[in-house]
């Protein structure tokens, strides 16, 4: 079965660059080598010392655009209006005038952690007759269909077969679990997600609050395991700073929100006319939350948890940011085809942002490693060899920024830390620089995927059920500090 969910193919990730980026890109190419080598051989124009002035400054500056960026997000996060409510509003709406709500579990190679999963999602706080709960199950996945016919499901619960097809990805099997979607509203959970009971009752009353504008609510994700070890408290510190701070910042200020991969509330029938989730695009709910900017419409926060499991394995972790930061450059890539008419339909304020909040901040981790080489350069032998890249005004600012910004980023994840009561992981974040050299790591190796088409759409699947979910919950419940955690951020 083919979905019939389909957005336009300009805005697809099938192709890497359109024509027009592709021309843009080797004449400028083109352009730069032949001013170069008329400089060479007659010269005259600016000599290569001087382009490096040029690139050395203009990093410099996305490195101070971007900062301040993320320092305004978090920042912002105070003053934002936040969707939040009480456990007396959840029976405003009476359990008989519920809508029919749609769940979508996209699944692949998850045997060993379905028991959890089906037990966790037949204890939501909704009425079974009106829940929907799709098993997206690709068709070759054996050991999930295996593990699946042993198990009696409740009526809520329904199998869908995805047939074997490329690409092999979420987002195809979504839109699949789309067209048999009876919900008024859907959401997307995966495989190791442990949402709050009253999440789909909190997000009808949102939508039932909100305008017809407002097409999606992201709730708030965070991770059950984040003392398993160091790698776990950096990534759940930045889930923190994410999802309790720098996304509310967006809100606040009614700027695109690059959604989270799961528990996105949606209003269906807004879905399907967006076309649903590109499937070739491997970050496809960053996407989803440009595309649904593009068109006029809102995302808002909502205060409930879904809790999922850490990465704690550098190699699955590595497989999985690499994933995010190769469907980064995606999207990226897609909304900058036609750079007037995405300014046109954004506008000014959501046009920065969007460039700040993926291209930017991606290009950022691709060009760390050199300059964190030529500070090593300088460490060990001076400033012969670079000095003639760095004017005085832009060594000071250089300076200025990998000091002050470094530490303006760890205080934010520090921020992110204690909002969430992730006390003991504060200290670790003084060691934060060593988590962005892996993000390094995983940024290069999503650049080059993207340039090898048999790799460019690849699902590298990130493995769940490392951690052992009682032992993770006993230790977290050990770990809670005395002091209850800061109040969430109202206005």
């Amino acid at each position: 079965m083919t979905p019939t969910a389909v957005i336009p193919d300009e805005l697809s990730a099938r192709r890497l660059l359109s024509r027009g980026q592709a021309v843009t890109g080797t004449l400028v190419i083109a352009l730069l080598a032949g001013a170069l080598a008329l400089h060479v051989f007659t010269g005259w124009g600016p000599g290569p010392v001087w382009y490096g002035q040029a690139a050395v400054a203009l990093v410099t500056a996305v490195y101070v655009a971007v900062i301040a960026f993320k320092l305004a997000m978090v920042l912002g996060a105070w003053g934002s209006p936040v969707l939040r409510f009480e456990p007396s509003d959840i029976d405003t709406i009476p359990r008989e005038m519920l809508p029919v709500y749609t769940v979508l579990v996209p699944l692949h190679r998850e045997a060993e952690v379905l028991p959890f999963l089906l037990e966790r999602l037949s204890q939501m706080d909704y009425p079974p007759e009106k829940l929907q709960i799709l098993l997206l199950i690709e068709e070759d996945d054996d050991a999930t269909r295996g593990a699946l016919a042993t198990i009696d499901l409740l009526p809520q619960f329904e199998v869908v077969i995805i047939p074997h097809s490329n690409p092999k990805t979420k987002p195809k099997a979504c839109n699949v679990g789309l067209e048999k979607a009876r919900g008024e509203f859907c959401v997307i959970y995966d495989a190791e997600d442990r949402p709050d009971p009253d999440q789909l009752r909190k997000s009808v009353l949102a939508f039932r609050l909100l305008a017809d504008r407002v097409v999606c609510v992201q709730a708030e994700l965070q991770y059950w395991n984040p003392w398993t070890n160091w790698l776990t408290r950096c990534f759940a510190a930045e889930y923190a700073t994410n999802f309790s701070l720098s996304l509310r910042g967006l809100d606040r200020h009614r700027l695109a929100i690059p959604l989270g991969g799961t528990s996105n509330h949606f209003r269906t029938d807004a879905l399907r006319a967006l076309g649903g989730w590109d499937a070739y695009n491997v970050t496809e709910d960053a996407d989803l939350g440009i595309r649904i900017a593009r068109r006029g419409w809102d995302v808002r926060m909502m205060v409930s948890v879904t809790e999922e499991e850490a990465n704690s394995h550098l190699g699955n972790w590595v497989r999985q940011r690499s994933r995010w930061i190769k469907g980064y450059i995606q999207t990226w890539l897609v909304h900058t085809r036609h750079p007037v008419k995405l300014w046109r339909e954004l506008g000014t304020r959501r046009w920065i942002a969007f460039h700040l909040t993926l291209g930017f901040s991606t290009f950022t981790t691709l060009v760390n490693p050199f300059f964190w080489l030529m500070t090593l350069v300088y460490v060990f032998t001076g400033t012969q060899y670079i000095e003639a890249l760095f004017p005085a005004v832009v060594l000071y600012l250089g300076v200025l920024t990998m000091i002050l910004g470094n530490f303006l980023m760890m205080y934010c994840l520090m921020t992110g830390c204690m909002e969430r009561g992730l006390h003991r992981a504060v200290r670790a974040m003084l060691t934060v620089p060593l988590y962005w050299g892996l993000m390094s790591v995983a940024a290069y190796k999503a650049f080059f995927q993207l340039l090898r088409p048999s790799r460019r759409h690849y699902w590298e699947l990130t493995e769940h059920g490392l951690v052992d979910h009682a032992s993770a919950h006993e230790e977290e419940t050990a770990s809670r500090p005395a002091k209850a955690p800061l109040p969430a951020l109202t206005d």
